[in-house]
Formats: structure tokens, C-alpha cells, sequence
């Protein structure tokens, strides 16, 4: 089955038990007159929306790449997960909208034992769909099903306090409907909020995960002759498609087809682990100015703000030594970038220096 294929089927099951879940909980609400279950039936309603926009957004992104779109359309899944979070949303401010008055003004309830069962029987299976959903999402890498799984959970947790308070009801007659569908209202409203900030930092381009990050350059170092890689970039252009670029260090003695040669090994062997195109650029390494890189790594080791230090290269015929230099975000870049410069000066003062700033997109 197709990863599009995983995602409608995926998302169907959850339409037609929030639907199911809908119509239980809305009868009961009305019958009730219980606020807090016609407001957890809204929030299933939402879900069924959700999975449809889901669904829509997978076969949009499906669509193969043409001349106007020549990286796929991969990132409308992202545009779904955005009208996702912001149906969420909408559905969290009318909750509390209609949730507040109710704890100065609340509303008699009348639960009975077939309402407490079918709530009960709601908290069970919102927690198997969620934990179905999510797993599945994490498997095919879908963002959108991960945070319907993760919601799906989270409204488990919400249905078992709307139990807890019909509950609280019976045995006190305490009513706690107004208050309870107050907190409802925040966490989804929280939930929407988070949801739309994670779909925001993917579509603006976050960080670099590490954890890919350091797989990857421990795979490219594993190839012999390659002594680090470097300043990888990586792009998304949607789940299934990401592209970038790195930088390698070899000798500097190989020659134009053995450097072809292995910028090829690289591609193929990250594609082949990662499913994903690297661009290879290439940092030559010459040990006859060994004295002069030991010194600069020997400077810069002195500042903890100071990550990385590569591409180090003496340019014989300009005099020119060239170097980058990665200085954490939040430090005095420029103070310490200076330091480092006047000292290796200092020590080596017949080169002409050149101090390439490098910024942290990867660790």
C-alpha cells in the first residue's frame, strides 16, 4: 500500500468513528442537557473534518511534479495541516464562548446509567483511534495524521473528565459542566495553537532535526577517503521529498574523475539510507600548512561558543589562508571572531586571512 493509500485509509477510520462518536454524544448531550458532551461531540465533528481535509491535502500533494512545479506538490499537505489547526481553533473559541456563562449560569443535568456507558465506551475507543492514527503517522512520516492521533488521544483524556464530572454530578450534586467545558475550550485551543506552530516551522524551514543530521554525516564519514562533511542543508518540499546539499573534505591530490566518482557513492549511499538528494561540494585537505590549521583549531578550541571550525585551506600563490567558522547564535559573534583573527595573525603573520562566517542550521 502507497504512502497516499496509508493516509486515506487511515483517515476514513477516523471519519467514520468520529461520526459514530458524534451522533452518540450529541443525543446525549441534548437528553442530558450536559454541555460538556455536546461540546466533546463538536470536538469529534472537527476530527471528521480534519481526516477529510486530510485526505484531500494527501491527494493534492500526490500529483507529480510538472514545468511550473518542478518539485512536486508535496507541501499542500502542509496548507492542510494549517486549515486543520485553524478549524481546531475556531472550534476551541466557540467552546469557550459558550462554556463560560454556563459556570455562573449552570445548566441542570439528568445523566443516566446509558449515558455513562456510552461515554465510557468513548473514552476507550478515542484512545485506540489515537494511538492507531499516530502510529500510523509516525510510520509514513504524515504530519497531519500524527497531530489527528495525538488530538484523538488527547480528547480520550478530555471525554474520561467529562465522565469524572457526570459522575461528580450524581453522587454530590456538584455541577461541574461549565467549569469542565472551560478547560476543554483552553486545551484545544492550545492544541491548535501547537499544531499550527509546528506546520508553520516546517513551511518556513526549521532547523535541521540532529539526531538526521549526525546519521547522515556519520554515514558519509563511514566512506573511506572522506575525512568530515560539513554545512548540510537540507529542504522540504514535502513528507516524501527532501533535497539538500553538504560539503566533504578529501586530499587534495585526487583527481577530477576519482572526486566524480566518489561525490557518486555519496549521493547514491545517502539516497539508498535516507531517501534524500545531496548536492556534493568539495573541501580540499593539504598537509603541507598542517602547523597553521593545528594553530587555528588550537585558537578556537579556547571558546566554547566556537562549534566548528572546516574548509581550512592555504592558497599558496595568493598567500591567503581561507577557513570557516561556526560561532553559536546567541554569543558575541563578533567579538570572538576578531579575537580568533588577530591571534592566528599574530602567530602566523606572512598569510593574508580570509574568515568565512558559517551560521549553526545543523548539529
Amino acid at each position: 500500500m502507497t504512502r497516499q493509500a496509508k493516509i486515506v485509509k487511515t483517515s476514513i477510520i477516523g471519519i467514520v468513528v468520529n461520526l459514530i462518536l458524534v451522533a452518540f454524544k450529541a443525543v446525549i448531550g441534548v437528553l442530558t442537557n450536559s454541555i460538556a458532551i455536546t461540546l466533546d461531540a463538536v470536538n469529534n465533528l472537527t476530527d471528521a473534518l480534519s481526516s477529510i481535509i486530510t485526505i484531500i491535502g494527501a491527494k493534492l500533494a500526490g500529483r507529480a511534479p510538472d514545468k511550473n512545479h518542478p518539485y512536486g506538490y508535496g507541501r499542500i499537505e502542509y496548507f492542510s495541516s494549517v486549515i486543520i489547526a485553524a478549524i481546531v481553533l475556531w472550534a476551541g473559541i466557540t467552546a469557550l464562548m459558550e462554556s463560560w456563562p454556563k459556570i455562573f449560569t449552570p445548566d441542570v443535568t439528568n445523566y443516566t446509567t446509558v449515558s455513562l456507558i456510552i461515554i465510557a465506551v468513548a473514552v476507550v475507543v478515542k484512545f485506540v483511534l489515537g494511538q492507531y492514527v499516530k502510529k500510523v503517522g509516525e510510520d509514513i512520516n504524515s504530519q497531519a495524521l500524527v497531530a489527528s492521533g495525538s488530538d484523538a488521544f488527547f480528547d480520550a483524556i478530555l471525554s474520561l473528565s467529562t465522565l469524572i464530572a457526570a459522575i461528580i454530578s450524581i453522587f454530590f450534586n456538584i455541577s461541574l459542566e461549565g467549569i469542565l467545558g472551560v478547560i476543554i475550550s483552553f486545551v484545544i485551543i492550545k492544541a491548535s495553537i501547537d499544531m499550527l506552530k509546528e506546520t508553520l516551522d516546517s513551511m518556513i524551514g526549521a532547523r535541521v532535526d540532529s539526531e538526521l543530521s549526525k546519521k547522515i554525516k556519520d554515514s558519509i564519514r563511514e566512506i573511506p577517503g572522506i575525512y568530515g562533511a560539513y554545512d548540510l542543508s537540507l529542504h522540504n518540499y514535502g513528507p516524501e521529498d527532501m533535497q539538500g546539499s553538504v560539503h566533504v573534505e578529501i586530499d587534495d591530490t585526487l583527481t577530477a574523475l576519482e572526486i566524480h566518482k566518489l561525490t557518486r557513492e555519496i549521493q547514491t549511499k545517502i539516497f539508498q539510507e535516507f531517501s534524500i538528494a545531496l548536492t556534493v561540494g568539495i573541501y580540499a585537505r593539504n598537509d603541507k600548512f598542517k602547523e597553521v590549521r593545528n594553530d587555528l583549531y588550537d585558537i578556537a578550541s579556547k571558546y566554547e561558543e566556537v562549534l566548528e571550525i572546516h574548509g581550512f585551506i592555504v592558497l599558496e600563490e595568493q598567500n591567503t589562508v581561507m577557513f570557516d567558522i561556526i560561532v553559536d547564535f546567541d554569543a558575541d559573534r563578533n567579538r570572538i571572531k576578531n579575537e580568533i583573527m588577530d591571534e592566528i595573525k599574530s602567530r602566523h603573520p606572512q598569510f593574508d586571512y580570509q574568515m568565512i562566517d558559517d551560521y549553526d542550521i545543523s548539529d
